[in-house]
């Protein structure tokens, strides 16, 4: 059964056992923990699978580059430090190398010097990424609802959002 239309079987829930410690360490988790991890997992992998496809397909762009591409639109002056771009979008400074030099190669991203500090080098979009980022946002939104808000209620997407917020804190869009 896919995940996304998986449901939770009470059975499993009900016989959750007790975590057990061994050093202040957990050597067991319940069944009810467990189906949670387990849960977040698939959801985070077919949700991201499924957006990476569809941005591939219809824009020629990765899911990484599009989160790439949406920060810097959102930045003040469409530019962001690298170091602070790799925060916002969750990857180490390698990682943000390699999807900047394929967006560079593309012309959708160019890199600067800081002025008065040559070490400090800036993402910046460029006219061509912004108008690759809009058109791919209709791809993304319609991919972001079809295959996770709009399988769930409002009462169901408040409930993740409040959960989720309970191990990472309120966040700002950035």
């Amino acid at each position: 059964m896919d995940s996304c239309t998986r449901k939770y079987n009470p059975q499993i829930l009900a016989r959750a056992s007790t975590v057990r410690y061994h050093g202040g360490m957990a050597t067991k988790l319940t069944a009810l923990e467990m189906d949670a991890w387990q849960a977040l997992l698939h959801a985070h992998y077919d949700v991201t699978r499924r957006l990476d496809a569809e941005l591939r397909q219809e824009h020629q762009l990765t899911w990484s580059g599009y989160d790439v591409l949406v920060r810097l639109a959102r930045a003040p002056d469409r530019r962001l430090r690298m170091t602070e771009l790799a925060q916002r979008v969750m990857v180490t400074p390698s990682g943000l190398t390699r999807a900047v030099d394929g967006l560079e190669r593309e012309g959708l991203v160019a890199r600067e010097r800081l002025d008065g500090d040559a070490r400090v080098i800036l993402a910046r979009l460029t006219p061509r990424g912004l108008a690759r980022v809009r058109a791919a946002s209709t791809t993304h939104l319609r991919g972001i609802h079809e295959h996770f808000t709009g399988l769930l209620s409002a009462t169901q997407l408040r409930q993740v959002a409040t959960a989720l917020q309970v191990i990472t804190g309120p966040h700002q869009p950035h």
